[in-house]
């Protein structure tokens, strides 16, 4: 047990450090409220990392005395951490481990209370029944993606989705409900607050079939300033990656010009021309974008994503240009969830042409109609 009157001022640093947190790896439990009751009361101890005494827990002849009260040797702690450190595995605790716990505590706690106001930013969620699969879309496994240019300006996140749904996407009502669903939610909970200047950045984790990310995304629209996240499965997680491989991403124009005009997105995976001929027919236009080898796990960070976005940007044009204003595009994606979501930011539905967009479905036997965006809401053939 100390023996040391830690004097107060010290103290009182060490729960700012701490921000009144248990410093343990994992833990950062809060120190002045009962978990349980709720009743509010000091509940903290404060540790030695290098024992106050020789013969105390990673007790030390010449350090224990000198660092008996220097900050940089105390820890804020709950009970049962405090207990662990000190009583039940000393040995499993060495001073470099502890040390090391302290320091990745108190700088993130720095880094968390001076982040400005002008990085705030309202958390969205969107989840849909992709397959046998629902996709749930849990707080603490998105939002520490943001840190630490953007934080959480309210909680909880912005819920688009609809929970419990039986509608699975081999169905044909499923896209109408979904789609509707998406549109009013939207509308209540996004689009009324954007008009009225209450949100001013959006941070968007989605996981859903790909024509309904892009509708998502053409709602968002590019007005509002919008960071849009990945869940990567290397490393596994929400946050981008800093060292991501270079890359560009390939275009490639028909050889043809007809009327009816395809765009096949291959990123994640590889479509065959054949099978959009095998929908639409052989007097089709397809354009395609791709990588030099696509697969599911491509995409690592939001360079990546915003080369993407210029992509696209100089495709619709180029379509429209070579193929006029009566036409529309019929889209074939194979892309992740970003990339899908800034496909429908990047459309705009005043200017550019009109979308009919499909989805792969094995139970069905292909790729089969899901939705439309444009002026007309035109339908597939």
């Amino acid at each position: 047990m100390s023996k040391t009157n830690i004097p107060e001022k010290v103290k009182i640093r060490l729960w700012g450090k701490a921000a009144g947190r248990c410093q343990y790896e994992g833990c950062n439990e809060p120190l002045w409220v009962d978990t349980l009751t709720k009743w509010e009361f000091n509940a903290a101890y404060i540790a030695h990392i290098i024992a106050d005494s020789p013969n105390g827990p990673r007790g030390h002849e010449i350090l224990s005395e000198q660092l008996a009260k220097d900050i940089s040797n105390l820890m804020l702690l709950c009970d049962k951490h405090h207990r662990l450190i000190d009583k039940e595995d000393v040995e499993g605790h060495p001073v470099e481990l502890l040390r090391e716990m302290k320091r990745k505590h108190e700088e993130k706690i720095e880094m968390v209370t001076s982040i400005g106001e002008d990085m705030k930013s309202y958390v969205l969620f969107y989840g849909a029944n992709v397959g046998q699969h629902s996709s749930p879309i849990h707080w603490d496994r998105t939002v520490s993606a943001m840190l630490p240019t953007k934080y959480p300006a309210e909680k909880p996140a912005i819920e688009l989705s609809l929970r419990n749904s039986s509608f699975k996407d081999n169905q044909e009502l499923y896209w109408t409900v979904e789609s509707q669903h998406l549109r009013s939610q939207f509308s209540d909970k996004v689009k009324r607050r954007l008009e009225l200047g209450d949100i001013n950045h959006l941070s968007v984790f989605a996981l859903a079939p790909q024509p309904l990310l892009i509708e998502m995304g053409s709602l968002i629209s590019d007005i509002c300033p919008t960071d849009v996240y990945q869940l990567l499965r290397e490393p596994a997680g929400w946050k981008w990656q800093k060292d991501a491989e270079s890359f560009d991403f390939i275009v490639e124009e028909p050889n043809t010009i007809h009327q009816n005009v395809a765009l096949n997105i291959s990123l994640s995976a590889s479509i065959d021309n054949h099978r959009i001929i095998k929908v639409l027919g052989t007097e089709t236009s397809i354009w395609k974008v791709t990588i030099p080898t696509p697969y599911n796990d491509f995409l690592k960070s939001s360079d990546q994503l915003k080369m993407f976005r210029i992509r696209v940007r100089e495709l619709l044009n180029r379509i429209k240009s070579i193929h006029g204003h009566e036409s529309a595009i019929h889209v074939f994606p194979a892309m992740p969830v970003s990339t899908a979501i800034e496909f429908g930011r990047v459309w705009m539905p005043k200017a550019d042409l009109p979308l009919i967009i499909y989805d792969e479905n094995r139970d069905l036997g292909g790729f089969k109609f899901a939705l439309s965006l444009g002026k007309q809401h035109v339908h597939s053939f």
